[in-house]
């Protein structure tokens, strides 16, 4: 799943946040961002506190040009060919989620959060509310 003409590789992202600077697929332990936050024996630049928004440290911002693709999906449906071809405008297509279930939100090909779809300003827009945490071996 990597792609090596981007630059950044998501080993090279993973091996980043992973403790010591292992990969996490060789064995070392992976922290989750909950852990990281609650460790009281994180140093802090100068001495201060960061608002929101502000860059923890000044290698963070090597990451934020690494592009991602987000993909919120409201639910899935299976037909064949002609049944695509006869649809036309005004065609309603039956997806497998109900009115008012979570939709699943994916970074990268990889589930990341659920989430409720919401209007800002005529705009469709998404709400996260819930984060699932995943297993990465």
């Amino acid at each position: 799943m990597s792609d090596d003409s981007e630059g950044t590789s998501q080993d090279d992202i993973d091996s980043m946040f992973d403790e010591g600077g292992n990969s996490s697929k060789g064995g070392g332990n992976a922290m989750g961002l909950s852990e990281i936050q609650e460790d009281p024996g994180i140093k802090k630049d100068n001495g201060k506190d960061f608002a929101v928004g502000e860059p923890m440290a000044s290698d963070v911002t090597a990451i934020y040009e690494i592009p991602v693709q987000i993909s919120a999906v409201l639910g899935r449906s299976t037909m064949q060919v002609s049944q695509l071809l006869k649809l036309g405008r005004g065609a309603v297509v039956e997806l497998d989620r109900k009115v008012g279930e979570a939709i699943d939100i994916y970074v990268n090909n990889r589930l990341v959060a659920r989430g409720e779809v919401v209007v800002v300003e005529d705009k469709l827009g998404i709400t996260m509310t819930e984060i699932v945490k995943s297993d990465r071996g």
